[in-house]
């Protein structure tokens, strides 16, 4: 009965879950599966943050319905965050609504400015929620590419030159999820232009706000003169302090477009649990030397990541942020397709990564790759995925030292 109604109809089965499934039902056998597929950090909250958690918990008046919106000492961190890093001046009150995580952000933002036929620009390949928000608020997609060159800027053109009716709302995420591609301060002063010449809303996911490489921080659309008429930004914890089952993150900029979400948000929820909400405070405004050890190790395990698979005969780009590469399949056997190699990498080699498929059409080809394991365990994937080569014919290099 379900395929009746409206809204399941608009949403197809969810390739990625055909492989979580393969691999709960490997571990449930037994099996030694590396899992690389899902974005799940492996790495523990600042102890401060958990201490926090547990101190505020303990009050007998801490358990009732918290803020919507979220509670006035969390915006105000976030407002000053935006501050300490980006140099952006934020009003805690009327432009910062905290939610739970920044998907749920996306899609609450979605239902409150979508109305059925309108059209959304989005990014393919992208994470889901990108796309899925809208189709589910009722609105047309249309897709523009990942990749910000000077295809990026015609394509969002010709969108605007044949589409009707015109397209109100486009969405960026940089670091990009799935593909780990970034831009600078000057593509958000471009596109900031470009949206208030053609009156269009941006919604920016800056989810890997704090996962950057090389030295290169990654800027904020906020940051753009401007940037604030046109614009709302989501942020979260999930990554940058290793929080992602607290469900916390952030919407911050516009202000016409955070009161519509908190309006929207307070008929759907009450916020998250205060002492959460608590402990996300003494995260924002405590030590921030966590973020810069992150930072690190994801670094660490991006290098091990490409030398180790290099050397097991799959060439993969070195991303330049975020806690995924996004790997061509192996030339060899590009054939599979990324659902099916996927699948074999699974069963053959135990290691599990995300089909780039599952991010949309324009991701086939590729596979998501998460650096959510340690040292030991993704040298240990590359030896397993060498054999794996091998076992397909693939030429691997003969002679390389051990991985």
């Amino acid at each position: 009965m379900s395929e009746e109604f409206y809204r399941i109809k608009r949403l197809p089965p969810y390739v990625i879950a055909e492989v979580n499934a393969m691999r709960a039902a490997a571990r449930g056998a037994g099996e030694d599966i590396i899992d690389l597929g899902m974005g799940n950090p492996d790495l523990p909250p600042p102890p401060h943050v958990i201490e926090k958690l547990c101190e505020v918990a303990q009050k007998p008046d801490a358990h009732g319905y918290s803020a919507s919106k979220g509670i006035p000492g969390l915006r105000k961190a976030q407002a000053n965050y935006y501050g300490r890093r980006f140099g952006v001046d934020v009003d805690p009150e009327h432009e910062v609504v905290v939610t739970m995580g920044s998907k749920e952000g996306l899609a609450s933002l979605a239902t409150a400015i979508t109305a059925p036929g309108d059209v959304v620009l989005a990014p393919n390949p992208s994470y889901p929620i990108h796309t899925f928000g809208f189709i589910i608020a009722g609105a047309t997609i249309r897709s523009v590419p990942t990749t910000p060159d000077e295809n990026y800027f015609r394509s969002l053109e010709r969108a605007m030159a044949f589409t009707v009716p015109r397209p109100s709302i486009l969405v960026v995420n940089y670091p990009s999820n799935p593909t780990a591609e970034t831009v600078d301060l000057a593509f958000y002063e471009r596109l900031v232009a470009w949206a208030k010449e053609n009156k269009v809303w941006i919604l920016s996911d800056l989810a890997y706000s704090e996962l950057y490489f090389d030295g290169n921080p990654t800027p904020s659309i906020l940051q753009v003169k401007g940037g604030k008429d046109v614009a709302v930004e989501f942020t979260s914890l999930s990554k940058t302090y290793s929080m992602a089952g607290w469900r916390v993150g952030f919407a911050v900029g516009n202000r016409d477009l955070i009161a519509a979400m908190t309006r929207v948000k307070s008929y759907l929820d009450y916020g998250a649990f205060t002492p959460i909400q608590a402990a996300a405070c003494a995260a924002l405004n405590g030590p921030q030397d966590i973020v810069e050890q992150n930072r690190q190790l994801y670094h660490k395990r991006r290098d091990i990541l490409v030398e180790a698979f290099g050397r097991a005969g799959w060439d993969i780009p070195p991303p330049r942020a975020s806690m995924f590469a996004w790997a061509p399949l192996p030339p060899a056997l590009a054939h599979l397709g990324s659902l099916e190699f996927s699948k074999q990498l699974l069963t053959e080699a135990k290691v599990a990564v995300a089909p780039g498929v599952g991010y949309g059409e324009d991701g086939e080809g590729y596979v998501r790759i998460a650096m959510v394991e340690n040292e030991h365990r993704l040298r240990q994937a590359a030896r397993n995925v060498k054999r794996y080569l091998q076992s397909m014919g693939v030429n691997t290099p003969a002679q390389s030292k051990a991985i």
